[in-house]
């Protein structure tokens, strides 16, 4: 039977109303977070850092593509500093954490190095207390220096992040950071994952994390926690082979260190059944190692916790120090993303000289991540 022309009329409207809805539904698909690593996603984070200019390896990289900058925040007691960005459509807002910068502070945040639990709380002065969650492990431990960065931001970035979540419906989140600002990148991704759990922050905020050529931030279970609720591809740290900022803070690794069940915690045992001239020998061996190690860590705490704390309290009068761990086992967090140098690399960045940050700098973790990735 014959269609009439008005049954063909509805029957194109319905055909280009699919396609409407196919085309924005695949347009909306392309613009969401996904997980894994993006180079071009790395590569723009790069970008917006290299706009963040008053850190003090300035370097000439194009300008980002895809985002731009809402707000810039002010400098912090300890120097730190942030800038919100969004694309076009306001589906995706960047946190980008400034560096450290040439001031002394600035890196006195990074070796005020002492562990605190990942739980508590800072009492920054008279009328203002930090209380965060890092991790849900109670022998996780983290950067007292960095944690106490977080502090100084977390309400101005909270703040923001939900305005921007409500009045632009944004629910979509990078982090982003660069040397110190990619060790506070781990901990603000940390802090808003347990604020989400606690129903304080959007549960459908989705959120992906970059720490490009960042230091250590906390001991073992503090990377485990970190690497399970980021899991499946959500936060990568990202390492030029030859840089030595990665390779920081200074790590050290007790008996205490190690997980309840462990052949360690009390290897006497094992000597019983030797003869006791051996077993005074193996006693005598085993109490001296465990003995310097944990004074090696008494000492690490003393001169990077109360020591430099003195300093700390010039920047922040009220600042109360907390007690610290008896811990200073830092370990690496997030997914690896290791960029190895290759012949190329080494004639443009010899790996010699007294340039000290020559590896660290952006050009060279934006040269080399196009390098490998954009084969």
């Amino acid at each position: 039977m014959p269609h009439k022309p008005g049954q063909s009329r509805n029957l194109w409207r319905l055909l280009l109303g699919c396609l409407l809805c196919c085309s924005n539904l695949s347009q909306a698909q392309a613009q969401s977070l996904q997980p894994g690593f993006q180079l071009n996603e790395y590569l723009e984070m790069l970008r917006i850092t290299a706009m963040q200019v008053d850190t003090p390896h300035r370097h000439k990289l194009p300008p980002p593509q895809d985002f731009k900058r809402q707000f810039r925040s002010p400098e912090y007691a300890l120097d730190n500093n942030w800038e919100l960005w969004t694309n076009a459509s306001q589906q995706t807002m960047v946190v980008s954490i400034r560096g450290t910068t040439g001031k002394s502070v600035s890196w006195l945040e990074n070796f005020y190095a002492a562990m605190i639990p990942a739980k508590g709380s800072l009492q920054l002065n008279d009328s203002t207390t930090f209380r965060y969650t890092l991790a849900a492990d109670p022998k996780a431990t983290v950067h007292i220096g960095w944690t106490l960065g977080l502090a100084t931001m977390a309400p101005d970035i909270l703040s923001t992040i939900r305005k921007q979540y409500h009045a632009h419906q944004t629910r979509q989140l990078i982090i982003m950071g660069h040397s110190q600002g990619g060790a506070l990148s781990f901990l603000l991704r940390s802090y808003l994952y347990y604020l989400q759990q606690a129903g304080e922050l959007p549960a459908d905020l989705r959120i992906k994390t970059y720490c490009s050529a960042a230091p250590k931030p906390g001991n073992l279970y503090y990377g485990y926690d970190y690497d399970h609720i980021t899991r499946n591809g959500w936060s990568f740290t990202v390492v030029n082979a030859l840089d030595w900022v990665p390779e920081t803070p200074f790590s050290l690794q007790t008996l205490k260190d190690f997980n309840t069940l462990n052949p360690f915690t009390d290897v006497t045992k094992s000597f019983r059944n030797q003869s006791w001239i051996v077993r005074m020998y193996l006693n005598s061996v085993y109490n001296k190692m465990n003995r310097r190690s944990r004074k090696a860590q008494e000492t690490f705490s003393k001169q990077l916790g109360r020591n430099l704390s003195r300093q700390v309290k010039k920047a922040l009068p009220q600042f109360q120090p907390p007690a610290y761990a008896n811990n200073m086992n830092y370990m690496r967090a997030g997914v690896p993303i290791v960029l190895m140098p290759d012949p190329s690399y080494f004639r443009q960045w010899p790996d010699s000289g007294t340039s000290v940050f020559r590896h660290h700098g952006l050009v060279p973790y934006y040269t080399l991540a196009q390098a490998i990735y954009g084969e």
